[in-house]
């Protein structure tokens, strides 16, 4: 199993818009970690208490979310044997996969456009799954600022020149006032001078074209510590992260909701140095 907290995409030149992408070895895609059952167990709770949250499907979907459940079978018997692969002939097929794998699960089908159509997002950072169903790539990002500008041409190219045999993945990351996975509403606290009230949440995305279908599959497998156990766990984790915070551009910090954040976290961060050297 992986380490608890594996990826800290922060760079020593601040803030940059970029997809970012890597080649991605297939026996990696899906990712097996200790808060495996927890996680599990968590998702099968959304999926009992709040269905019409987590999961939407349309019928432009179906094929390309059973081909996804056969890969999801199989990568987990060939690359994690021993795990269960065992599914409930009563749930939909994108439903059925997410129950096997901590990543939540997207699955985009060319018409028109790239669009959206079977989803099981349990643990979404401040989205709503159920406005974005149908909907293309572009409409789905419209709300980031600069997307428009900046990402919307390169990312629609990537999704129409993406084949079977060549699969990539990429790592996001956002400071965020709550611990909790599942977010999705965009509900935030006052500002905190308390680096255990801040967390740093990383998504590790995958983007893997269905041979059969031609759909896209879309994962993302969350990873979330407090800032303060972040700082413990990397010696340079608050100066990157406060370089970061600072060359964000007003917009995206708006957006992020992390104006002023900075300020409260230098102030953290220089009395948990204090403290350190007494």
């Amino acid at each position: 199993m992986e380490a608890v907290f594996p990826y800290v995409p922060l760079e020593e030149r601040g803030w940059r818009m970029a997809m970012g992408l890597r080649p991605l070895d297939v026996a990696k895609w899906l990712e097996v970690d200790a808060k495996r059952e927890a996680e599990l167990e968590l998702k099968r709770r959304l999926l009992d208490a709040s269905y019409d949250v987590v999961v939407a499907t349309n019928p432009e979907g179906d094929d390309a979310s059973r081909e996804l459940l056969d890969e999801v079978r199989a990568n987990l018997a060939t690359h994690h044997p021993g795990l269960a692969t065992e599914v409930s002939a009563g749930d939909h097929p994108v439903v059925a996969a997410s129950r096997l794998v901590q990543e939540d699960l997207c699955v985009l089908v060319r018409s028109d456009a790239w669009r959206l159509q079977a989803a099981s997002v349990c643990f979404p950072s401040r989205w709503s799954l159920v406005t974005k169903i149908g909907t293309t790539l572009d409409d789905i990002h419209r709300p980031i600022p600069f997307y428009d500008d900046q990402l919307a041409s390169p990312t629609n190219s990537f999704f129409d020149r993406l084949r079977p045999e060549r699969s990539f993945w990429r790592l996001n990351w956002t400071l965020i006032d709550n611990a909790a996975l599942h977010q999705p509403t965009m509900k935030r606290n006052p500002l905190q001078s308390d680096l255990s009230r801040w967390f740093f949440r990383v998504e590790r995305q995958t983007l893997r074209r269905l041979a059969r279908s031609g759909g896209v599959v879309f994962t993302i497998h969350n990873y979330v510590a407090s800032a303060k156990e972040m700082c413990e766990l990397h010696e340079d984790f608050g100066a990157l992260l406060l370089r970061s915070l600072d060359s964000t551009p007003g917009p995206m910090q708006d957006y992020k909701g992390w104006r002023g954040v900075a300020d409260e976290l230098r102030t953290a961060l220089s009395d948990a140095d204090v403290r350190r050297r007494q």
